[in-house]
């Protein structure tokens, strides 16, 4: 989200630029498996319940024994996925691994630093090989897609005056995640992730950047 030139008369500064993920398929992919799986862990600060849960077992559930161990796992890889997600973009890496060859080592490890830790890469992706996963994936793009408003609608210009400090504060990306009620965490120096509730909320995202500024991490 950025306007690349002064617009006369538009509030939002020409070099504002912000990222809005709403789409962070590792965080998904954790928060589907938490309670497709009955998975019940326990940590300081993990996410709320998903606003619709899944429908339904996976095919490929985890025995009792494997059900533990995914369940001791859980806050661990949450809190990787979370670390990586609240990095600054690197462009200079992606530019970096177009111009590698495909099959290059190189570009494999690229990717993979890129990409970031994944439940997946740790314990496999059977478990994701599910009708009722893709069809959760799916409605959660199509309830994103509903939430698109204009521009001058939009809940970052609607939050501008509590956005612009934020923005001079160091935050370049917003993540959002589909769970219930309010859950706001400033990601290292440059992220903050809240509910996609408390985005679409004024005063709930209005307090939300407000949270970044006092509490972001200082160099």
């Amino acid at each position: 989200m950025q306007s690349s030139r002064p617009i006369p008369g538009n509030p939002w500064p020409h070099d504002l630029v912000l990222e809005v993920d709403d789409a962070p398929q590792a965080i998904l992919d954790l928060l589907w498996l938490r309670e497709a799986c009955g998975l019940e862990p326990t940590g300081v600060d993990l996410p709320p319940l998903l606003e619709v849960p899944p429908t339904g077992s996976p095919v490929h559930a985890p025995d009792p024994e494997r059900r533990r161990v995914w369940q001791a796992a859980w806050p661990i890889v949450w809190d990787e996925v979370l670390e990586h997600a609240g990095r600054p973009r690197q462009g200079e890496r992606f530019q970096r691994l177009l111009e590698l060859p495909v099959a290059s080592p190189d570009r494999a490890r690229l990717i993979r630093e890129f990409i970031g830790p994944t439940w997946r890469d740790r314990f496999g992706d059977e478990v994701f090989d599910d009708d009722g996963y893709r069809d959760w994936i799916a409605a959660d793009a199509e309830r994103h897609l509903s939430r698109q408003l204009e521009y001058e609608r939009s809940p970052e210009h609607v939050a501008l005056p509590a956005l612009i400090p934020a923005w001079e504060a160091g935050l370049v990306t917003v993540i959002t995640i589909p769970t219930r009620g309010s859950f706001t965490r400033v990601v290292g120096p440059s992220a903050l992730l809240v509910t996609a509730a408390t985005r679409d909320d004024p005063d709930a995202y209005r307090a939300a950047l407000e949270t970044f500024v006092e509490d972001v991490p200082r160099s």
